[in-house]
């Protein structure tokens, strides 16, 4: 069939027309993308562990920037690091448990989370657990301290995240101080209960220190995602997974500190986890506690002869303004004493350090200490 030269006009007008449209509603949907990143998604990692999530999910978890780590278990009352003798319930000998003060004070200080420890490595869980009788609710204290914190965390508008060792000396084969059987079992359990029965979790702080109890990194991402699919997992060693990348420090060395999120300086034991695509943030840690000092604890209360040895509030505000900087998470320990109350000198700490954020000090003013 043969057209016209009318006809032929007619048909490349009409295509022209077609094709400025579709120009027009491609530069349209592009732009709504650009200025609403909700509706795009990080993609899967190459290893097909981390499924997709949304920039706007992201973003979100970035921007809690800055939380209050709850280190208070065993080594409390060890006056330890790491408590590996065995106890049983009763040698948590907490008078109390000021969850109200604990969020209070994270509140004023400018912080917008709470990590909490819910197990350390010998296996004491500070929540009503199924899988043990080793736990809190057992202890004179007798009360659940996961629930009452994630009241509190409501009550002050603060979000929660949860502290979780994969290693457990209280597991058939394991050699107290030194290394952990493989329980994965127990491990899920244990998990899941933590992730169904406390509200959201915004992300995990694995700790592989004594082996990843059976359960791979990747295995335990799988089974995270299948109750909390926008929980962000992280691991401070061992192999890489997760959504990020944790930069516990080696003391020794140096406190924790931001960096960018392919700078592995500030990756602390992840150091050598290069090429793993799955990272989607960073985060850094240390304690209020300075380090070094002789005896005690480092990461929970230590002994009562350091009340008055903390931080000054320029250091941390320093940090926090370099997490800022390259959008990390960091995660200031800031542990309970015998009564279950933040130390004096870190409260006064941190309500100076809240006076920075707030604009309401600059570090050219000057302050009595701390």
């Amino acid at each position: 069939m043969q057209l016209s030269k009318q006809s032929w006009l007619s048909v490349l007008a009409t295509g022209l027309l077609l094709g400025a449209c579709s120009s027009m509603l491609f530069r349209h949907f592009h732009s709504a993308n650009l200025v609403q990143p909700q509706h795009t998604v990080y993609a899967a990692d190459t290893q097909g562990i981390v499924p997709p999530v949304s920039v706007k999910r992201v973003q979100q978890v970035k921007n809690l920037r800055f939380g209050m780590w709850i280190c208070w278990s065993f080594s409390t009352f060890s006056g330890k690091e790491w408590t590996p003798e065995p106890h049983g319930p009763d040698f948590f000998k907490a008078t109390g448990c000021d969850t109200d003060q604990w969020c209070e004070v994270a509140k004023d200080a400018g912080m917008k989370y709470i990590l909490f420890l819910t197990k350390h490595h010998d296996g004491f869980c500070l929540w009503n657990t199924k899988t043990t009788n080793l736990q809190v609710t057992n202890s004179p204290l007798g009360i659940d301290v996961l629930a009452k914190l994630h009241q509190s965390c409501d009550k002050y508008g603060l979000k929660l995240a949860l502290y979780y060792s994969e290693g457990d000396w209280t597991w058939p084969g394991s050699v107290p101080g030194h290394s952990s059987g493989p329980n994965p079992e127990v491990k899920k359990a244990q998990l899941k209960e933590l992730l169904t029965h406390y509200g959201p979790v915004e992300f995990l702080w694995l700790d592989h220190a004594q082996g990843d109890g059976g359960l791979s990194h990747a295995d335990t991402d799988r089974f995270v995602y299948q109750f909390q699919p926008e929980c962000f997992p992280g691991y401070n060693h061992g192999d890489a997974a997760g959504r990020i990348r944790l930069g516990e420090p080696r003391l020794q060395l140096g406190l924790g500190h931001a960096s960018g999120l392919y700078d592995t300086s500030g990756a602390g034991y992840n150091i050598d986890n290069v090429g793993y695509t799955g990272y989607l943030l960073a985060e850094f840690c240390y304690p209020i506690l300075p380090y070094p000092h002789e005896g005690g604890a480092i990461w929970f209360y230590s002994l009562p002869k350091y009340d008055n040895l903390c931080l000054p509030a320029e250091k941390i505000y320093a940090d926090y303004l370099d997490a800022v900087k390259y959008g990390n998470l960091f995660d200031l320990d800031v542990s309970p004493n015998y009564v279950g109350r933040l130390r004096d000198i870190d409260v006064k700490t941190l309500r100076k350090l809240g006076q920075y954020i707030r604009g309401e000090l600059s570090l050219s003013t000057k302050t009595s200490s701390p």
